[in-house]
């Protein structure tokens, strides 16, 4: 239970420092259109593409926007299920969210970023337009939430970390299984692309921000470990 607790309490007060960082419009646009820059040099601007590609078809739009918008409960699912049925990993999973959401949250204060549907003309803001529970707020400035933390992308960051944790978890009696947990981002890096909502390099980040949490984890984990080697017994 004290686990538990730890985690929503954690959890909320990367909540609270989250939506404090989205506050410098004019820094977060300039740095969209620095990285928009970026993207066409090395031909990896596909996202205007993306987008008009989903805005055509009305079934996949709302399924996007579902998959967009309700991403946190499978993530929710797997540590609890992590933390009450696969105990042995549940310290890799947290150490892994403890290093990955400071790091998170650093980039968001030293390079604050306008997603595509602010800051790329053209754009469909789909989630805006079609979402069933709160149509209009991903563009409602004065809600109180970031709306210019799009590097890195945190849909496909924590649902990578939730495919992690479901991979370890299930890795030791099902394999091939928990091989499957995969498509979970990997259907979230189409969501946020076509969605308007992150860039190409939103991903790359995110996709750099897991591994070096995974990385610091483990480090981590093996440290505490030669320490209690090394602590005197009795």
């Amino acid at each position: 239970m004290a686990a538990l607790v730890g985690l929503v309490v954690g959890l909320t007060v990367y909540s609270w420092l989250h939506n404090l960082a989205g506050t410098d419009v004019a820094a977060a646009t300039a740095n969209a259109q620095a990285l928009q820059s970026l993207e066409r040099s090395l031909n990896l601007d596909i996202e205007l593409a993306a987008n008009q590609w989903l805005a055509r078809s009305p079934v996949l739009t709302q399924s996007a926007v579902l998959y967009y918008r309700l991403y946190y409960l499978p993530l929710a699912a797997v540590l609890l299920w992590v933390l009450f049925f696969r105990n042995e990993v549940f310290p890799t999973v947290v150490r892994t969210l403890i290093v990955m959401a400071p790091l998170a949250l650093l980039v968001f204060w030293l390079l604050p970023m306008s997603p595509p549907r602010f800051a790329l003309p053209g754009i469909v803001d789909i989630v805006a337009e079609h979402d069933l529970f709160n149509r209009g707020a991903s563009r409602d400035l004065t809600n109180g939430r970031n709306h210019f933390s799009a590097m890195p992308s945190l849909h496909v960051g924590w649902s990578g970390l939730c495919a992690y944790a479901a991979w370890l978890g299930a890795r030791g009696t099902h394999p091939r299984l928990a091989l499957l947990a995969w498509l979970f981002p990997a259907g979230m890096v189409a969501v946020v692309f076509t969605t308007g909502n992150h860039y190409v390099l939103d991903v790359v980040g995110s996709a750099l921000l897991l591994t070096t949490s995974i990385a610091a984890a483990a480090a981590w984990g093996r440290w505490r470990w030669a320490r209690t080697l090394m602590s005197p017994v009795g």
